[in-house]
């Protein structure tokens, strides 16, 4: 679990962490727009939290990059469903459980191969689903936001040709980032997926526990 305190006045996030200098020069909003657009802004390099680089370690299948295409993947039909299809079957096949009362520990991230979990595991299984139904990782993106009680949550990105699209353990509809209640503090890079990326520019973020197990239908 991971929590955003409260983030009103922090400074900037820029932090470097495992880029190379060419990796860093690619990082560039696409495009630059604000939140009045499908596509998300990016801002550069933020450091990735520390549960996640556990997860790695634990995951490596999970954390390398099955394609080397980095453009958007076409928002067709068949893939949108899949999107919504595979939101609402992960969705309904999790119960709802914090870190603390399944492992003991305030911030655990793993794929719930025991039918529990929160946030971040759903967003996990999520991923590795769409994954195996042919979806690249640079268009499957795990993303921290800030939700409406200034909590911290997990969702996944999905990177398509119409817009950044979240799937949400808390809501069973597949909503583009700006239809979403939530503040976008950081995301992985569609160029590494163990590279994380600052989504605002003027907060920091401080590594304690997410919340986000609830779940609304």
């Amino acid at each position: 679990m991971w929590r955003v305190g409260r983030v009103a006045g922090f400074g900037i996030l820029f932090l470097a962490h495992g880029l190379s200098a060419q990796e860093l020069a690619s990082v560039q909003p696409e495009p630059l727009v604000g939140p009045s657009s499908n596509f998300m802004p990016v801002y550069g390099s933020a450091k990735p939290l520390a549960a996640f680089i556990r997860f790695c370690q634990e995951n490596p299948g999970e954390c390398v990059a099955t394609s080397s295409a980095e453009t958007r993947l076409l928002a067709s039909p068949q893939r949108l469903t899949e999107l919504d299809e595979t939101n609402r079957r992960v969705n309904q096949s999790i119960v709802p459980e914090t870190d603390l009362a399944h492992y003991g520990v305030e911030d655990y991230w793993t794929l719930p191969a025991d039918g529990k979990g929160d946030c971040e595991d759903y967003a996990l299984l999520k991923r590795h689903e769409l994954i195996k139904l042919g979806w690249p990782s640079s268009a499957l993106l795990m993303t921290v936001v800030s939700d409406d009680k200034e909590e911290g949550h997990a969702v996944l990105t999905a990177r398509t040709t119409a817009g950044d699209f979240i799937l949400d353990n808390k809501v069973n509809e597949v909503r583009l980032w700006n239809r979403t209640p939530y503040q976008f503090l950081m995301r992985q890079s569609y160029l590494n997926p163990r590279v994380w990326i600052a989504l605002d520019p003027a907060r920091d973020l401080t590594p304690l526990p997410i919340a986000g197990v609830r779940r609304h239908n």
